[in-house]
């Protein structure tokens, strides 16, 4: 097919704008603010063009039954192209995507960044000079400059396409496609009605709380209160009077734990998060902030769909998590929406089908857990799988000492935080604390707790083998020998090590950037955010994950060639059929998500080649809460 390549240009002041602090792409485009100004089109290898008159005429009129799209953000440029002209091309292309699964996420991705890698030109600045000037504030000199800027980035990231094109797996092009329709092409709605009902309860709840907290601590208004919980100790006193420990951190200045409470603390952003929403007021009310998280996320939801006309745009990076996982993105994240608490899974509960559609939710079913213990040739844990055993009950027998079923659900509970938490090397002291602050929430002194980490590593010495490979692999990047030869990770012959990284089944790698040694006998590398320290068990959770995530992918990819997916959260496919094909595409769809791909596949004892053992869930409802 033939490449449409083009870049738009548009509006942006202090206030709106692409990359704005306080804007999504979404609320930019949407903004009634909003202006294109130009765009730059090239048509196959055609010369390109600057277009400000007639911009629909002219891009509906391009070739798009026998084109793709190209752009360099194509969720930016790609939801103008539809949502503002109605065009939606039946593919679509996008290098930055493409420059983040083949550099990594911690690579720069801009398209001036990669222009300066690979030295195919310079980004030119007009964009700079053109803040605040709508099409009609520019000379017809200043617009024919902007038109030579414009064109220059088309010309970019045409050229900048055909290099990374080279290298570039051809399915991954499919999953960029599906991943920016997910957004351009938005099918699932909201029902703002339950929404806007859940925000009043809300409403409510704070104001019992706080007359509460008044009563209690003395105050004769929210600002004395606000100012009681500032004090870390009086906060932290609140926290457990409500039943939750207080987070702690090693104190930089005197080296011993104290409160983790400082705005910017994992354990107090953790906080803002928590399952019960008067955690969540208490956190807001130390902070001043007038809405909690989950106010903030249904008022965002509520207002996404009175921009889209109900539907709701799910905005995902295709490769966004070191492993090359999906992230979420633009203030939505619907990789962590609610799902416990019965009132905060109205999120979830309140994305619906259209009407005369259902949506399934077909989740892949241990997949971490399973892919772990193929990887290792822990060939006793995958034939429990592939015969369809229990293994959380089986792992919960051996520390009970007796036979544990479903029907022991706290039991089970403690053989499944076992199975899927220690498969890294997780240590005692997080598994303690996992057990005990997780529903059901059981309790373990530091020595039951070893002695389940001990009885998990002395069953699984396969997987504990694989730790001390990637030990070695760690070893073996850093000091890379030119006489020595790529090897493959594991028991099977589809993670390959060589000098650039670790080169994963779908032709990309997982890369740690400056790997060195630290001063404690561990390993480091550089990423965004500074410093990351790295062992062998994360190393196996990273090549776990990744695998992982290329099996869904392609599992997705043969799901699209029939229905369309309406979204992907972890290791789950979401779409949208119709009610009267229904039976017949959860069939189809279970069919694919317990396939395994050709590359997973071991070999027994017997000499008989066996894949993976992959499985999965199906459900269906009309709300998303309801079947995932």
């Amino acid at each position: 097919m033939n490449i449409i390549t083009l870049d738009f240009e548009t509006y942006y002041d202090g206030k709106i704008g692409l990359g704005f602090k306080t804007q999504t792409t979404e609320e930019y485009i949407r903004d009634s603010r909003f202006e294109v100004v130009g765009v730059g089109v090239k048509v196959g290898a055609g010369e390109s063009v600057w277009v400000t008159e007639n911009i629909k005429e002219y891009l509906i009129d391009l070739p798009w039954d026998r084109s793709m799209l190209l752009c360099h953000n194509t969720l930016f440029d790609g939801a103008i192209l539809s949502w503002i002209y109605g065009v939606n091309p039946s593919f679509m292309l996008d290098t930055l995507g493409m420059a983040r699964a083949l550099h990594g996420v911690d690579a720069g991705g801009s398209l001036a960044a990669l222009a300066d890698r690979y030295r195919i030109g310079e980004k030119g600045d007009e964009v700079i000079r053109a803040e605040g000037k709508r099409q009609q504030d520019f000379t017809p000199q200043e617009l024919e400059a902007y038109g030579r800027y414009c064109r220059n980035d088309v010309e970019l990231t045409y050229t900048l396409f055909h290099i990374l094109a080279k290298r570039f797996p051809a399915d991954e092009f499919a999953l960029i496609d599906m991943t920016l329709r997910m957004y351009t092409q938005p099918v699932l709605e909201i029902d703002d009605a339950m929404l806007n009902a859940r925000l009043e309860e809300l409403g409510q709840e704070k104001k019992l709380l706080l007359s509460g907290l008044m009563g209690a601590m003395s105050c004769n208004s929210e600002e004395e209160v606000r100012k009681k919980l500032a004090s870390n100790k009086q906060f932290a006193a609140v926290l457990e009077e409500h039943g939750v420990d207080p987070p702690l951190k090693v104190s930089a200045t005197t080296g011993k734990p104290t409160f983790a409470l400082a705005k910017t603390d994992e354990g107090f952003i953790a906080l803002q998060e928590h399952p019960n929403p008067v955690i969540q007021q208490l956190c807001a009310v130390r902070l001043g902030t007038k809405s909690t998280i989950e106010e903030s996320r249904i008022q965002r939801f509520i207002d996404m769909g009175a921009r889209n006309r109900g539907k709701i745009p799910v905005p995902l990076k295709y490769y966004g998590a070191h492993t090359g996982r999906w992230a979420g993105m633009d203030k939505v994240n619907f990789q962590n929406l609610p799902s416990r608490d019965k009132k905060k899974k109205t999120l979830k509960n309140a994305i619906v089908a259209p009407e005369g559609y259902s949506i399934i939710n077909a989740d892949s079913s241990q997949i971490e857990a399973r892919v772990l213990a193929w990887l290792a040739g822990q060939e006793d844990v995958v034939s429990q799988f592939s015969r369809g055993e229990d293994v959380y009950s089986i792992f919960a027998s051996k520390v009970y000492r007796r036979t544990i079923t479903k029907d022991d659900p706290v039991e089970r509970f403690v053989g499944k935080t076992c199975v899927l938490g220690l498969g890294y090397g997780t240590g005692a002291l997080k598994l303690r604390h996992t057990l005990a602050t997780t529903p059901p929430k059981v309790m373990f002194t530091d020595d039951q707790a070893k002695s389940l980490v001990d009885l998990y590593r002395h069953v699984n010495h396969n997987i504990t083998y694989l730790w001390k490979m990637a030990d070695r692999l760690i070893k073996d990047l850093i000091g890379w020998d030119p006489e020595s030869e790529a090897y493959y990770f594991g028991e099977h012959r589809c993670v390959l090590i060589d000098r650039q990284s670790i080169r994963l089944p779908n032709g990309l790698y997982i890369r740690y950037p400056n790997l060195e040694s630290n001063n404690t006998n561990g390993y480091r590398y550089k990423s965004r955010k500074g410093s990351v320290d790295i062992w062998g068990g994360m190393v196996v959770e990273n090549v776990v994950q990744a695998l992982a995530k290329i099996i869904v992918g392609e599992q997705m990819l043969r799901i699209q060639m029939r229905y369309p997916v309406a979204m992907t959260v972890h290791d789950a496919a979401v779409l949208v059929v119709r009610d009267e094909e229904l039976e017949e595409a959860k069939a189809y769809v279970a069919e694919c998500m317990s396939t395994p791909p050709d590359w997973a596949q071991m070999k027994d004892g017997g000499g008989v080649w066996m894949r993976l053992p992959i499985t999965c869930e199906v459900k269906s409802a009309k709300r998303y809460g309801e079947c995932g």
